[in-house]
């Protein structure tokens, strides 16, 4: 039997199924911190899967620093419009918008790189990765661009 409690938490930390949520603490024992990392690798996993299906849908991403002197745009694709509709989704594009006026990637390669501004035990490929898995949709970063006076 799982603890109500602790499903609760990994579901509302990871925004994972409550199913998947239910089995990764099955398959640890009921060890928060080890059905975290379960979480982590089956969504690595399931992002790998999703890695050749084609983007055409998503949204473009500005952000403008409070300052008004940095901007930057994001282009993020997915595979459905309804995804794309999505607060996840749209939160993603936001923090990679944010990401690229704060941080000043070159390009795509070298933002995926980096490590992400808000917890730098991810970069933004693991991000995206998360979402992936969350989604259940593969996303890509098409475009980046940075603006500043």
């Amino acid at each position: 039997m799982v603890d109500i409690n602790l499903l609760k938490k990994l579901r509302k930390e990871t925004g994972v199924s409550i199913a998947d949520c239910r089995k990764a603490l099955e398959e640890t024992g009921g060890k928060y911190d080890k059905a975290l990392a379960w979480l982590k690798k089956q969504g690595l996993e399931k992002a790998a899967e999703k890695k050749d299906r084609e983007t055409a849908q998503g949204l473009v991403e500005s952000y403008i620093h409070l300052n008004g002197k940095v901007g930057s745009l994001a282009v993020i694709l997915c595979e459905t419009d309804f995804v794309a509709r999505t607060e996840d989704f749209k939160h993603l594009a936001h923090e990679i918008a944010m990401q690229v006026a704060a941080m000043n990637p070159k390009d795509v390669d070298t933002l995926l790189k980096q490590e992400y501004i808000r917890d730098s035990s991810l970069t933004i490929n693991d991000l995206v990765k998360q979402q992936i898995a969350k989604l259940g949709e593969n996303i890509t970063v098409k475009e980046i661009k940075r603006f500043e006076i």
